[in-house]
C-alpha cells in the first residue's frame, strides 16, 4: 500500500475531506459531478503530475472564493519485511503536501518542511511510483488516449510501468554513441581524405628536398673522404718514420738486452770466481787447520811415546817391589805359623796393606798404560789420514788455480764485447733521437690536420684516389645545383601535414574501433532488451488472452519491428463476438470493446507494473452491464492477488460475487463535495 490517507483543503469541490485508501481495490461511487474525478486528480497533484485534466493551471484546481489549496497524501512507510521503504524517514507514515495559492505560487512539503519537485521524484521513486505513466494512473478519458497511441508509445508506456525502461535507455545511449561516433567518423574521413591529398602535394615536394639533402650530405661526405684521405697520406709518413724508429728500438733493444746478458755473464762470473776463491780460501785454511792438527798429533804421538815408556818402567817397579812385599809375607807366614800369627798382626797387617796398595797401584797404572797407547796409535792412524787430506787439498787448490784464471780470461773477453755493444747503442740511440724530432715535426703537422678535418665529421676510411673524389664533388655540385630551389621549409611542412595526416588516421583508426564495439554494445544491449522485453509480452499475452475469454472475446499482444528499438511497438489485438481479432482503434472498435480491451489489457500487465499504487477514472463509461460486472470482478481478483492498492472511480453501481474491496461514495451537496466510506 502507498497512500493510506487523501486530505483535501479548498480543493475543487472539496472544502475539507480525509479519504482513506486501504489495501486493495478501493473504489469510489457517485453520481457525474460530484467530485469523484476531483480525488484522482488530488492524487496526481500531490504526486507533481502535470496533468489536471479540466484545467491548464493548477490556481484554478482552488475552491472558488479561496486563495490558498492543500492536497496532503499520507503515505505508508511502515516495515514490509522488516524494512521501511525510506530508510531515513524512520517513521511508520510520511505527509505529502501540495500547496496551491491563487496569485500562481506552488510547492511541496515533505513532513511539513519545504520541498522541492526533485525531493518529491527522489521520494517516490523509493516507493517505485510513475505518476506521469498512465498506465498506472488513468484519468478520465486517458482509455480513448491510449487507444490512438502510437504502438512504439504504448510500448514505451509498458516498459516504464514495469521498469524495463533501463534497458530501453541502454540501447538508446548505445545507439547516440554509435551515431556521434559515426558522426565523428564521417567527420574524420573527409578530413583524413583532404589531409591525403595535401600530403601527396607535399611528398612530392618533400621527395626533391630529401633528394637534395641526400646530394647536400654526399658533397659533405665527399669533402670528409677527400680531407681524410689528407690526412691518410700523412699519416702513412708519420707511421712509416715511426715504424722505421720502431726497428731501430728493436734493434736498440736487442743491444741492450745483449749488453744486460753480457753483463749478466760477467757478473755471473765473478759470482763464480768470487765463489771459486772462497773455495779456495776455504781449502788453504782447512790445509792450515789439517797441518796445524797433524802437527798436534805428531806432537801427541811423540809425547805419548815417552809417557808410555815412564810408565811401564814404573809398572815394572812396581811389579818387583809387591813380588817382594808378597815373598816376605809369604816367608813371615811360614816362619811364625798361624797361632802365632796373633803377636806379629800388626806387622803382618802392615804388609798386607803394602801389597793391597801395590796392587791397586799397579792395577792403575796398567789401565793407564793401555789408555795412553790407544791415544798414540789413534794419533798415529790419523796422522796418516791427515797426511792424505793435506795431499787431496793441495791438488783442489791448485785445480782452483786454474779455474779462477780461466774465469779472469773470460770476464776480460765478456767486457771488451760489452764496450763494442755500448758504442753501438750510443749510435742507434743518436739516430733514434734524430727520428723522433722528424716524426714530431710531421705529428703537429698531423694533428693540426686532423683537427681541421674533424670539424667535417668522423673519420671514414678513403678507398679512392684523390682525383676521383673530386670528380665525383664536381659531378654532385651540378645535381645541388638543378635542385636549388627546393626549401628546407618543405621538410617542416610535410612532417606537419604527415603528423596530422597520422594523427587523423589514428583517430579513425580508433574510431572504426570504437564503431565496431558500439555496434557490439548495441548487438548486445539489444539482445537483451528483446530477451527481457519478449519474455513479458509473452506472459502479459497469455494473461491477456485468459482475460478477454471471459469477457467473450479473443486477441493477442505483440511486438512489432523487434529488430529497431526506434520503430518497434507493442500491437493490441481484439475480436468480439467470434470476430476474428484486429488492432485495437478507435475506429475497428465500438466506446465499449475498446473498454474492456484496455482493461483486460491493464490486468494482464498488473503483475509486472511495480508501482503500489494504480488508478483508473470511469474505465466503465460505455460497457455493458455485463462486462462491465466482468471487469469489476477481474480487477478484484487480479488486484487481490498482485497484493497492490488500487483506486477505481466509476459512476456506476456495481455487484460483487462475495469479493473484498472498500467502497467510497462520494456526492456534492449544495456544492461541496462529501465523502462517506461504506465499507
Amino acid at each position: 500500500m502507498l497512500i493510506s490517507e487523501i486530505i483535501l483543503e479548498n480543493f475543487m469541490s472539496y472544502e475539507y475531506a480525509r479519504i482513506p485508501l486501504k489495501q486493495g481495490v478501493n473504489l469510489v461511487f457517485g453520481p457525474n459531478g460530484a467530485g469523484k474525478s476531483s480525488i484522482l486528480l488530488g492524487i496526481s497533484v500531490a504526486l507533481g503530475q502535470s496533468y489536471t485534466e479540466r484545467s491548464k493551471r493548477l490556481s484554478d484546481l482552488i475552491r472558488w472564493g479561496k486563495d490558498v489549496a492543500r492536497v496532503t497524501l499520507v503515505l505508508d512507510n511502515s516495515r514490509r519485511g522488516g524494512r521501511r521503504p525510506i530508510l531515513r524517514i524512520n517513521r511508520d507514515q510520511i505527509f505529502l503536501t501540495r500547496v496551491l495559492r491563487r496569485d500562481g505560487k506552488y510547492w511541496f512539503e515533505l513532513d511539513n518542511a519545504s520541498a522541492t519537485r526533485a525531493d518529491v521524484l527522489r521520494l517516490l521513486s523509493r516507493f517505485g511510483v510513475d505518476p506521469d505513466n498512465m498506465l498506472i494512473i488513468m484519468h478520465q478519458d486517458m482509455a480513448e488516449q491510449f487507444i490512438v497511441l502510437s504502438p512504439e508509445e504504448k510500448l514505451r508506456l509498458v516498459e516504464e510501468a514495469v521498469g524495463l525502461e533501463p534497458y530501453r535507455r541502454n540501447v538508446v545511449d548505445a545507439q547516440k554513441k554509435l551515431n556521434r561516433i559515426m558522426s565523428q567518423e564521417e567527420s574524420l574521413g573527409k578530413m583524413l581524405e583532404s589531409a591525403e591529398q595535401t600530403l601527396n602535394y607535399w611528398r612530392e615536394q618533400y621527395d626533391r628536398y630529401q633528394q637534395k639533402k641526400q646530394l647536400v650530405l654526399k658533397r659533405r661526405f665527399l669533402e670528409r673522404e677527400l680531407a681524410w684521405a689528407e690526412v691518410s697520406k700523412r699519416e702513412e709518413a708519420v707511421s712509416s718514420l715511426e715504424k722505421k724508429i720502431q726497428d731501430r728500438k728493436n734493434a736498440l733493444g736487442k743491444i741492450e738486452n745483449r749488453i744486460k746478458l753480457v753483463e749478466g755473464e760477467i757478473d755471473k762470473l765473478k759470482v763464480e770466481s768470487d765463489a771459486l776463491k772462497g773455495t779456495w780460501q776455504k781449502l788453504f785454511e782447512e790445509r792450515l787447520s789439517l797441518e796445524k792438527e797433524k802437527t798436534r798429533h805428531e806432537f801427541n804421538v811423540s809425547a805419548g811415546d815417552e809417557a808410555l815408556k815412564d810408565l811401564k818402567d814404573w809398572f815394572d817397579f812396581g811389579e818387583r817391589r809387591m813380588k817382594e812385599v808378597q815373598e816376605a809375607v809369604s816367608s813371615l807366614e811360614k816362619r811364625l805359623g798361624v797361632s802365632s800369627l796373633s803377636n806379629v798382626e800388626a806387622e803382618f797387617s802392615g804388609f798386607r796393606r803394602i801389597s793391597e796398595n801395590l796392587g791397586a797401584w799397579s792395577e792403575t797404572l796398567s789401565l793407564k798404560i793401555a789408555g795412553l797407547e790407544e791415544s798414540v796409535g789413534a794419533s798415529a792412524k790419523r796422522v796418516v789420514d791427515l797426511d792424505s787430506q793435506i795431499l787431496h787439498t793441495k791438488n783442489r787448490v791448485h785445480e782452483l788455480d786454474l779455474e779462477i784464471e780461466r774465469l779472469s780470461n773470460d770476464v776480460l773477453g765478456r767486457r771488451i764485447n760489452s764496450a763494442i755493444l755500448g758504442y753501438q747503442k750510443k749510435e742507434l740511440a743518436a739516430e733514434i733521437d734524430e727520428l723522433n724530432e722528424r716524426v714530431k715535426v710531421l705529428r703537429v703537422d698531423l694533428e693540426a690536420s686532423i683537427k681541421k678535418t674533424e670539424e667535417l665529421g668522423p673519420r671514414i676510411v678513403a678507398l679512392r684516389a684523390t682525383d676521383e673524389v673530386l670528380d665525383e664533388i664536381r659531378l654532385t655540385d651540378s645535381r645541388i645545383l638543378a635542385l636549388a630551389d627546393v626549401s628546407e621549409d618543405i621538410e617542416r611542412m610535410y612532417e606537419s601535414y604527415s603528423k596530422l595526416y597520422f594523427e587523423l588516421k589514428e583517430k579513425a583508426r580508433v574510431t572504426a574501433e570504437n564503431r565496431e564495439k558500439a555496434l557490439e554494445e548495441i548487438k548486445t544491449r539489444m539482445d537483451a532488451w528483446r530477451t527481457v522485453i519478449s519474455s513479458l509480452l509473452d506472459h502479459v499475452n497469455l494473461e491477456y488472452q485468459r482475460v478477454l475469454v471471459q469477457v467473450a472475446a479473443t486477441g493477442a499482444v505483440r511486438l512489432v519491428n523487434m529488430h529497431d528499438i526506434e520503430a518497434a511497438g507493442l500491437e493490441i489485438l481484439v475480436g468480439f463476438k467470434g470476430s476474428q481479432p484486429v488492432p485495437l482503434s478507435i475506429y475497428s472498435q465500438s466506446g465499449g470493446e475498446r473498454s474492456t480491451a484496455t482493461m483486460s489489457f491493464l490486468f494482464a500487465l498488473q503483475q509486472h507494473i511495480r508501482s503500489p499504487f494504480r488508478a483508473v477514472d470511469e474505465y466503465d463509461v460505455h460497457m455493458d452491464p455485463k462486462n462491465r460486472e466482468v471487469i469489476i470482478n477481474l480487477l478484484l481478483s487480479t488486484v487481490e492477488v498482485d497484493e497492490a492498492q488500487y483506486l477505481a472511480i466509476t459512476p456506476n453501481q456495481m455487484f460483487f460475487e462475495g469479493k473484498d474491496a472498500h467502497i467510497i461514495t462520494v456526492q456534492n451537496i449544495e456544492g461541496v463535495s462529501v465523502v462517506k466510506e461504506v465499507g
